[in-house]
């Protein structure tokens, strides 16, 4: 199943030779730089409910990818010169492609399926995938994941949401299945027609802990059987797999679960904010599993399964907080009320000051719980703390960039209403994502 490099490039170079908005920001020359090693395969697309998966290579044990080398001890913020380019080529889609987007994705509550194929163009799910199966996958970079997701939010959240979930499927199955479940199911996320996946870990419950699981799995003599109803799942109407958290003897666990099982149903349920994702509940009724179906082994660890997820909504949260401060600085500096700009204000300089503030707080944090998982290092304190600044900054910024913009704000004519609240959900949010 795997290729050679030069493969690779020219099945990739072909895809992204059609793309007008590569050429229109002259990213051509980066894009085959930054995407030598992507590919596609071969495999038939299918319907969602109806798509079958099937093992096209065996491999006996599971696939897993090396942390990158760490040549220094403390605590580095320099990226490398190809997570650079990935960054340009991601944050110019981004400002090109998806924020001109954004408004009308968000009234659709969906993703336009144009859109997503221009998304599919960056070859970003090759690199959650092993080359032995395909992919161009051959360190796993948590640090890469997280500045991805950021400059995919700075476009806009929900469509990054729409776009992550499946590669965050992927990341999670590369990290923990087994080597069955690699072989039956990673192959299919490099097909023409990708295949979309969520993580459903959300419940509909006050103060909802991702520990203390309502969803329940019971073990059979030939499976396990699932009941229960998860909310806020990303791509609830396309994805074709999901990946269940539920309480297995007392202990969270991780089930994958096809979108044609039966007793399985979907409700979409259009949110406050991150439409664009499509989000809705998932209904699991006397849903019958194999015993296969459980994500890893006896080494799985949820808690690093939730913290790389809280992670992700942490970059999320940076990516729309810089959206935030990029926009209401030339706005208070243009916008003139007694004669002078409003930025003159006091009032106004110190918000938009402590905006850039928290911001930094919230990256820095970030990066510190990201770098230390991709380590390999313990990195559960710094996770909390991080999601605990986040949620709280989120909120804060986005209620004073619409504050900012006065009556403006509150108006879709601008657009930080929608990051206002599309910010307002981190709080709330567990799994949907995987670094």
């Amino acid at each position: 199943m795997s290729r050679d490099p030069l493969g690779l490039a020219m099945a990739t170079m072909s895809r992204l030779a059609s793309s007008a908005w590569v050429e229109k920001m002259g990213l051509r020359p980066t894009i085959e730089k930054l995407t030598y090693q992507g590919t596609k395969t071969g495999f038939q697309a299918m319907g969602a409910a109806s798509r079958q998966f099937k093992s096209v290579s065996q491999l006996l044990r599971p696939e897993r990818l090396e942390a990158p080398a760490q040549p220094k001890l403390q605590f580095d913020l320099s990226i490398t010169e190809e997570q650079q380019m990935m960054r340009d080529s991601v944050r110019g889609f981004a400002t090109e492609v998806l924020r001109p987007a954004a408004g009308a994705n968000d009234e659709a509550c969906e993703m336009d399926p144009e859109l997503l194929k221009q998304a599919n163009e960056l070859g970003l799910t090759y690199f959650a995938v092993p080359e032995n199966l395909g992919g161009a996958a051959t360190e796993r970079s948590p640090v890469t994941s997280m500045l991805i997701a950021e400059d995919l939010a700075y476009g806009d959240m929900g469509l990054a949401v729409a776009i992550l979930s499946t590669i965050g499927v992927a990341n999670a199955l590369t990290h923990w299945g087994t080597a069955a479940q690699q072989s039956k199911y990673l192959p299919a996320f490099l097909d023409e027609n990708t295949l979309q996946a969520a993580i459903a870990v959300n419940e509909q419950r006050p103060l909802f802990n991702a520990d203390q699981l309502s969803t329940t799995a019971q073990e059979t003599a030939d499976g396990y059987v699932l009941n229960g109803t998860k909310t806020l799942v990303p791509l609830i109407d396309k994805a074709e797999l999901f990946l269940v958290a539920a309480s297995l003897d007392g202990k969270p666990r991780v089930f994958i679960v096809e979108s044609g099982s039966e007793g399985l149903t979907i409700a979409s349920k259009p949110n406050m904010g991150i439409r664009a994702a499509a989000m809705g509940d998932l209904d699991l009724a006397e849903v019958k599993v194999s015993k296969e179906a459980l994500l890893g082994d006896d080494t799985f660890d949820y808690q690093a399964f939730i913290n790389f997820a809280r992670l992700g909504w942490c970059a999320l949260a940076v990516g729309t907080a810089q959206a935030v401060l990029d926009y209401v600085i030339p706005y208070c500096n243009e916008r003139v009320a007694f004669g002078e700009p409003i930025s003159h204000r006091q009032a106004v300089a110190f918000m938009i000051a402590n905006i850039g503030i928290e911001l930094n707080a919230m990256r820095l944090m970030t990066q510190r719980a990201v770098a230390l998982a991709e380590q390999g290092k313990p990195f559960a304190r710094e996770a909390y703390l991080a999601r605990v600044l986040c949620a709280e900054k989120a909120m804060e910024i986005g209620t004073n960039g619409v504050q900012l913009l006065g009556g403006h704000g509150f108006t879709k004519e601008h657009p930080v209403e929608l990051w206002y609240r599309d910010l307002r959900a981190i709080a709330i949010m567990d799994g949907g994502l995987q670094l």
